[in-house]
């Protein structure tokens, strides 16, 4: 199944509702559980001359990770990320992107990524620890959170 990006999200990563961001699409591969895209990342996102800015990689991965919720139909947010950048990832090159889930444990979800080219060669390794969060809980947090100042005054978090 095709992941395209959707107009009314404003996911920098993945949404179609963000004219500044990636607009990145994925496919959903049910069979090995396995969220999968082919890409070529442009030029703008670079650091270095010629390779992919390392907080470009590190945000493909979260997001491919992030997408294997999909699979349970349920909403997990990062928790944390931790990449291995094994060999420049450059720009304008065709690209592979993997993530699967390797363990879950009540709202906890540990995942895997991988950045590959065409050969298969690994470029960048990402593992994260997402969390499950609710439905409402999700809902709170996008109606935005507040927490009470020393001085007695709320302010949005």
């Amino acid at each position: 199944m095709l992941l395209k990006p959707r107009p009314d999200n404003v996911c920098f990563a993945c949404g179609g509702g963000n004219a500044r961001g990636m607009h990145l699409t994925f496919e959903q591969d049910d069979a090995a559980r396995r969220i999968r895209g082919g890409f070529r990342i442009a030029g703008d996102y670079q650091g270095g001359a010629g390779f992919v800015h390392g907080g470009i990689i590190a945000t493909i991965l979260d997001e491919v990770m992030a997408k294997v919720s999909r699979f349970e139909k349920d909403h997990a947010v990062t928790a944390k990320l931790s990449i291995e950048y094994l060999r420049p990832v450059p720009v304008d090159a065709d690209l592979v992107i993997e993530g699967w889930e390797v363990e879950r444990n009540e709202r906890d979800r540990f995942r895997q990524g991988e950045i590959r080219n065409t050969s298969g060669v690994v470029l960048a390794r990402g593992t994260g620890h997402f969390v499950e969060i609710t439905r409402e809980r999700l809902a709170e947090s996008l109606r935005g959170a507040t927490a009470a100042r020393p001085d007695g005054n709320a302010e949005k978090i």
